[in-house]
């Protein structure tokens, strides 16, 4: 297949990259050329063409921080937060993410695929064509896996490259209430040797925070992680500052998550480790915080920043990238080009991956094509989807 006729935000050097009157040229699921359509070479002229008219086409979009699989939902606790709790208070008192561990526990494999493809399709008509998926609703070993399966089974049933993320430690079950480091040892690590034995996981992830793990129970895990090969991710500096991204940056992690409270340490750290920050403005917006990520001081440090929807049933039940786009901009003052770089490229490196998030020869044939004259008005515009058409592998 090759588009002309269209304006190509490659992601490639500064900015957007941006190619006017640019042609892709696809050979089965690889792109084989992008540039001025003045410059197609003569082997690619006989190629099916489709013209863009003139539109955007932008790498296929990337949600590189979910929790997109769950039982249950917490609407109820969204009316006691809007009627004074606090998201600790709630937790405290059996409820964040706790009641959704307990709502996980009890629905089986197709119903908890049923519940999740709803909001997998909602992304997928967005432009997105890669999906980080963690679990963290089990806090044991039977439901962990479950969840990781019906990860894996969303890479099946939907045209979307899924990658999974171990996340046992996440919370400590009712069961182990007051005993954290007896979960992380008879639970936790059991369980991601299990899933890593069946091949259910692509990273390790934990959740560092006063009502969560101290970073050297956090530690602990991944050093099992790093023993079994795999990458390690963060939530980090979420409430508080626990040293979470240092800890991170030490262990050379893919990602620091959320970061409202990471201080001026921790950017040095992450710069240092090459580890990405991962901006999640849906949980900021639906708890209603006031402590804004450090953005000024990612930029002036070099840390790429790459923006999510972290879909989760109770701090951030956003199912929509681009509106997060819009609220990087709006609550975080995240530039339109950041943005889109939050959801292509630099999300591409908050999981690892080199051969998307770019419009580049050799990269995955994932495009997104959109009814909009510049990229700006991907954040922009406020509960607007102007999608075109959704470019999988080189198919439309």
């Amino acid at each position: 297949m090759l588009l002309t006729q269209a304006t190509l935000a490659t992601m490639e050097g500064e900015g957007y990259g941006l190619v006017p009157d640019g042609a892709v040229a696809m050979e089965g699921e690889r792109i084989a050329w992008a540039g001025p359509s003045a410059d197609l070479p003569a082997r690619f002229a006989a190629m099916e063409r489709r013209e863009m008219g003139g539109r955007l086409v932008t790498p296929a979009f990337i949600d590189c921080h979910t929790h997109i699989v769950s039982g249950g939902d917490r609407a109820r606790e969204f009316e006691m937060r809007l009627e004074g709790a606090s998201y600790e208070e709630v937790a405290r008192a059996g409820g964040g993410i706790v009641s959704t561990v307990r709502a996980t526990r009890e629905a089986d494999e197709e119903s908890l695929l049923a519940q999740a493809l709803p909001r997998v399709d909602a992304l997928l008509a967005e432009g997105v064509a890669v999906l980080e998926i963690k679990s963290g609703y089990g806090l044991d070993t039977d439901t962990e896996l479950r969840m990781l399966r019906v990860a894996r089974r969303i890479g099946q049933e939907r045209p979307v490259r899924v990658l999974t993320t171990f996340l046992g430690a996440h919370a400590v079950p009712p069961e182990y209430e007051g005993r954290p480091d007896a979960y992380i040892d008879e639970v936790c690590i059991p369980a991601l040797r299990a899933a890593q034995a069946e091949g259910l996981v692509d990273a390790v992830d934990g959740f560092c925070e006063g009502i969560a793990f101290q970073p050297d129970q956090i530690a602990r895990v991944f050093d099992v992680a790093r023993e079994l090969g795999l990458p390690v991710k963060l939530h980090a500096e979420q409430l508080s500052n626990l040293g979470g991204a240092k800890l991170a940056a030490r262990y050379g992690a893919l990602s620091a998550d959320h970061i409202e409270y990471l201080d001026e340490d921790g950017v040095e750290a992450m710069a240092r480790a090459g580890t990405t920050a991962v901006i999640l403005p849906g949980a900021f917006y639906t708890l209603r915080e006031t402590q804004a990520p450090p953005i000024e001081s990612l930029r002036r440090h070099g840390v790429p920043m790459a923006l999510a929807t972290d879909v989760n049933p109770g701090s951030s039940p956003l199912t929509s990238l681009l509106l997060a786009m819009n609220m990087g901009c709006t609550l975080f003052r995240m530039t339109p080009a950041e943005a889109l770089a939050g959801v292509t490229v630099n999300a591409a490196r908050a999981l690892g991956l080199s051969d998307t998030g770019r419009i580049a020869e050799g990269c995955r044939a994932d495009l997104s094509v959109w009814n909009v004259a510049q990229p700006a008005e991907l954040s922009y515009r406020i509960g607007f989807n102007p999608l075109h058409a959704r470019i999988y592998g080189g198919r439309a």
